[in-house]
C-alpha cells in the first residue's frame, strides 16, 4: 500500500492524505480502513470529514460506509492535527466582528499569536477562543488548534474565520484547500512600481541558512508553488501602499515575495524592511523614518478582506476591516511628508 501526506499550504491548518489501496485488500468500511492508517484520527473525525465530502475515492466523494476495494485511490482532507500540549482557556478581549452558530470572524490585533506553539503557550487567539466558546464540544475535543483553518502572522493584523462545529470546520478547510476563498491584504512596501498591477510567482520554502524565515526558490527546486497578485493603491514617495490578493497561502508569502522583487514590507525586521532602503541621506529624513518605525513597530501588513461560502447556508460571506491605527498614522505621516508639511519631529 502506498501512503503519502501531500504537502499542504503551511498557512492552512489541515492535512491532505493520499492512499493507494493494495490489490489484495478485502472490502472494508472506509472509516474503519482509515482510522488504522491516519495517526491520531478518530473514527468520528473521519466520519465528519466524509459528511463534509472531504473523502474522495477515485476522485468522487464517498460516505463513511463506503466499502474500500482493491486499487482504490483515497484522498482525504483532515482539518487539524491533534493537541500536543495542554491548552488553557484565557479571558482575553477579542474584536469579534461576526458570529453565528457555525463560525466566528475575528479582527486580530497585531502582536497576538494565533495558536499555541513552542515559546507561545498562552495569550494566543486559540486560548481566548477556548474561553469564549468553552461550552462547545469542538473547543473541548483535545485538538491543538480547535476551529482554525488558516492563520496570519503574530505581527500581522486582520481578519480570521474560526469554525464552531466539526461540520463547519471540515467544510471551511475544504474551501481553503481548494483555494476558493477570497483573501486581500493591504501592505506598505519600500520603493515604487513601474507597473500599477502585477503578479509575483515563485516557490517558497524554508530559508537554507535560517529556518525561522522563508525564501523564494525561483527555479522551483525547493519549496511550494506560491502566487501573489498585487495592485498599487497609493504612492507615498519612497514607500507604496499596495493591495495583495493571495492565490496560495504559504507561510510569510506576501512578506517574502515582496522581498524577492526588491520591495520589502515597511519595518519587516525578518525580511530587511526595518532599514532605510529608499530616500535621502539627510539626518532629518532618517529621523522621520525612525519615527514611523516607532509608531508601527511591526511589518506593515493587514488582512483586510475575507470571503468564503457559509458552511451551512451556502451564502457567499464577505467581510472587510479598517486598516489599524498604527498603519493609518504612518500613511498620514508620509502624506504630510509628500505635501511638504511634515516637520520630521
Amino acid at each position: 500500500m502506498k501512503e503519502e501526506i501531500i504537502e499542504n499550504e503551511e498557512n492552512e491548518l489541515f492535512e491532505h492524505y493520499r492512499i493507494e489501496v493494495d490489490p489484495g485488500q478485502k472490502p472494508l468500511r472506509i472509516d474503519k480502513f482509515l482510522v488504522n492508517r491516519i495517526e491520531n484520527a478518530s473514527r468520528s473525525k473521519i466520519q465528519s470529514a466524509a459528511d463534509a465530502d472531504n473523502i474522495l475515492v477515485n476522485q468522487k466523494p464517498v460516505k463513511s460506509n463506503y466499502k474500500v476495494k482493491p486499487n482504490d485511490v483515497i484522498s482525504i482532507v483532515m482539518a487539524y492535527p491533534p493537541r500536543e500540549i495542554e491548552l488553557i482557556p484565557e479571558d482575553i478581549p477579542l474584536n469579534i466582528v461576526y458570529e453565528d452558530n457555525d463560525l466566528v470572524i475575528v479582527n486580530k490585533d497585531p502582536g497576538m499569536v494565533v495558536h499555541p506553539s513552542y515559546g507561545h503557550y498562552t495569550g494566543t487567539l486559540v486560548n481566548a477562543m477556548m474561553h469564549h466558546l468553552k461550552d462547545l464540544p469542538l473547543f473541548n475535543s483535545g485538538d491543538m488548534r480547535p476551529g482554525l483553518v488558516h492563520r496570519i502572522d503574530k505581527n500581522t493584523s486582520g481578519l480570521l474565520v474560526l469554525a464552531k462545529t466539526e461540520q463547519a470546520l471540515n467544510k471551511l478547510a475544504k474551501q481553503f484547500f481548494d483555494k476558493t476563498t477570497e483573501r486581500r491584504y493591504h501592505a506598505l512596501v519600500w520603493g515604487t512600481f513601474q507597473e500599477k498591477e502585477g503578479t509575483i510567482t515563485g516557490h517558497i520554502g524554508r530559508n537554507i541558512k535560517n529556518r525561522k524565515v522563508m525564501q523564494v526558490f525561483p527555479d522551483g527546486s525547493q519549496g511550494k508553488h506560491a502566487v501573489t497578485h498585487y495592485k498599487v493603491l497609493e504612492e507615498l514617495g519612497y514607500i507604496t501602499l499596495v493591495e495583495c490578493k493571495l492565490e496560495t497561502g504559504r507561510t510569510h508569502q506576501i512578506r517574502v515575495h515582496f522581498q524577492h522583487i526588491g520591495h520589502p514590507l515597511f519595518n519587516d525586521f525578518e525580511y530587511g524592511g526595518d532599514q532605510i532602503l529608499k530616500g535621502t541621506t539627510f539626518t532629518k529624513y532618517r529621523q522621520f523614518v525612525q519615527n514611523c518605525f516607532d509608531i508601527l513597530p511591526r511589518q506593515a501588513l493587514h488582512a483586510k478582506t475575507l470571503g468564503f461560502t457559509h458552511p451551512s447556508t451556502g451564502e457567499l460571506m464577505r467581510f472587510d476591516s479598517e486598516i489599524p491605527e498604527d498603519m493609518t498614522k504612518v500613511i498620514e505621516k508620509w502624506r504630510r511628508y509628500l505635501s511638504g508639511r511634515e516637520s520630521f519631529e
